[in-house]
């Protein structure tokens, strides 16, 4: 398997210039990652550095709290796809979730997939905030609700991804669904692990030396 080609090549720190942001995309046209993960103010310019590549162009909804109003969401969600985006992460109301308010969980995933068809649209759970029984009721709600994959964490948070994690999810959505394996995917053995255990994309900051076995 080519590991490049399940790779979003992330980098999704505060202190990152546009200097790094060009450095992030150069690795991804040279490594054939499947796409660069950045944070909402970098699509402009990772859509223009990657438009004639097929190195997609993928950020951040809500991140890395989910705690923002869905208006809040809904705009920024609508702004990035019109910066260039193709593919949107967000992340759900994990209060809201804990607190049973499952029409609140799913409003912000509906509205976001209501935008159109033409993006990915990936769900971020955060596992490690989550009981098992709130990490398959995530995983049916983005479900129900239209989202193409569920991924595990934002990075951070107390914890990544785990092989348990990533079995429940993919255990808990329809077959046509993927699962996202993100935060602490550091090394080849980890991202290996991941996709056995159920994971068609892994997330991480680490995919050079994923990648070269470092």
């Amino acid at each position: 398997m080519n590991l490049a080609k399940v790779i979003d090549h992330t980098l999704l720190k505060p202190t990152a210039s546009l200097a790094d942001i060009e450095k992030l995309c150069r690795e991804a046209l040279e490594y054939g990652f499947y796409s660069v993960c950045v944070n909402p103010c970098w699509v402009s310019a990772a859509h223009a550095l990657l438009k004639d590549s097929d190195v997609k162009t993928c950020t951040v909804i809500g991140f890395p709290l989910g705690a923002n109003t869905t208006q809040a969401k809904v705009f920024e969600a609508k702004n990035a796809l019109e910066n260039g985006a193709d593919e949107l992460d967000m992340v759900i109301n994990i209060g809201a979730l804990k607190g049973k308010d499952y029409q609140t969980v799913s409003q912000d995933i509906r509205q976001i997939r209501g935008l159109g068809d033409g993006f990915i649209l990936k769900v971020i759970i955060e596992t490690s905030e989550l009981t098992d029984e709130e990490k398959v009721k995530a995983c049916q709600l983005a479900a129900e609700a239209g989202a193409d994959f569920v991924k595990t964490s934002t990075g951070f948070s107390s914890g990544g991804a785990t092989v348990k994690d990533v079995a429940l999810m993919k255990k808990s959505i329809p077959a046509a669904m993927q699962v996202k394996a993100s935060g602490g995917v550091r090394t080849r053995a980890d991202a290996e692990a991941m996709l056995a255990a159920g994971a068609s994309r892994l997330g991480a900051s680490s995919g050079i030396k994923i990648i070269e076995g470092k």
